[in-house]
């Protein structure tokens, strides 16, 4: 199985990204996590980005605040899809970073998920590997199956708070 690389801009963006590392653990996806910036470290952020595939990563990642120019700078380097999170930093909520990561020109794609949504890029990411991998796909399958499960039991659960009243 391929892995996913989860980049981060800076070791502040730990407890956001600390969520797409649960989801990977909880579908057994190998992955490895660095910090890299696409200012501070621009060329270990690019050598990491050409050098993933012969590395054996298929997704890569990446979590930005502020500028938020790493997914970008990643996606620059390789062919592999990159994953932005834009993360919310001490200015405009969150949103510089959406708008730098979700801004890109054509041809250098950077997929984004919500500020902050960790959670849903390494889900994005399972996916995508879960193109080539039927074991991983049923995985995706079972989840949502619970997820489902799970409101069907809370919307019971409210039913009936509804009828006592």
């Amino acid at each position: 199985m391929k892995k996913v690389a989860i980049i981060m801009g800076s070791d502040s963006d730990f407890p956001i990204v600390s969520k797409a590392i649960k989801q990977l653990k909880d579908y057994e996806v190998p992955f490895e996590v660095h910090v890299m910036s696409a200012h501070r470290t621009p060329d270990e952020a690019s050598e990491f980005a050409k050098n993933a595939i012969e590395n054996g990563f298929g997704v890569i990642i990446a979590a930005a605040g502020m500028a938020a120019h790493l997914g970008g700078v990643l996606a620059a380097n390789t062919t592999l899809p990159v994953i932005g999170i834009p993360c919310k930093g001490p200015c405009f909520d969150g949103m510089d970073a959406l708008l730098a990561t979700v801004m890109m020109p054509t041809g250098i794609p950077v997929a984004t998920v919500a500020v902050n949504g960790a959670a849903n890029a390494a889900i994005l990411a399972i996916q995508m590997l879960a193109l080539s991998d039927e074991t991983l796909a049923q995985k995706l399958v079972d989840n949502r199956k619970k997820m489902a499960e799970t409101v069907v039991s809370k919307d019971k659960d409210i039913q009936s708070k509804v009828d006592e009243i």
